[in-house]
C-alpha cells in the first residue's frame, strides 16, 4: 500500500492477463491480521457486479443511487449518504463512490468488512482509494 490506513496492511491488484500494468480490475485490501477487509472493483476495467439484479459497477452515480437507495427501503434498511456524497449501507458493508471516465463518472462500488477494526464502511475506505478520481 501506498499510505498504510488504521489496521489495513496489505494490497493486491487484480487484472486481466492481457492488461497494462497500470491498470487495476479489482483491488483488495488485508488487515494486519491478515484477514480481507475491503474490495475495490474498477468502473472501467472492473468486472460487472450486482446485487439482487441491480448492476454496481459502471453506472452513472445518481441513477445508481436511486436505485440502491429503494433495495435497503426494500429490506427495511436506512439509506445513507457519506459526507462525500456517495450512496452506503453500513448493514451491507457498501459504498458506490464516483470515478472518472473522460467526460462522465461511473460507479465504483468499494465492499468493506469492517467487524472489530472500524465503525462504518466510510472508516475502511483506505486513504489510496480516495485518491482515484
Amino acid at each position: 500500500m501506498h499510505q498504510r490506513h488504521g489496521a489495513l496492511e496489505l494490497q493486491a491488484v487484480f487484472r486481466e492477463m492481457t492488461a497494462p500494468a497500470y491498470v487495476r480490475a479489482v483491488t483488495v485490501y488485508y488487515r494486519e491480521s491478515g484477514g480481507l477487509a475491503c474490495v475495490v472493483v474498477d468502473a472501467l476495467s472492473g468486472p460487472l457486479v450486482s446485487m439482487g439484479g441491480m448492476q454496481l459497477v459502471g453506472r452513472v452515480p445518481s441513477e445508481l443511487t436511486d436505485e440502491f437507495h429503494a433495495y435497503q427501503e426494500g429490506r427495511g434498511m436506512s439509506p445513507m449518504i457519506s459526507v462525500e456524497g456517495d450512496a452506503a449501507s453500513d448493514e451491507l458493508g457498501i459504498m458506490v463512490r464516483a470515478q472518472r471516465a473522460g467526460d462522465t463518472l461511473l460507479s465504483r462500488p468499494v465492499f468493506a468488512q469492517f467487524d472489530g477494526w472500524a465503525c462504518t464502511v466510510h472508516d475502511c475506505i483506505p486513504r489510496d482509494e480516495w485518491t482515484v478520481r
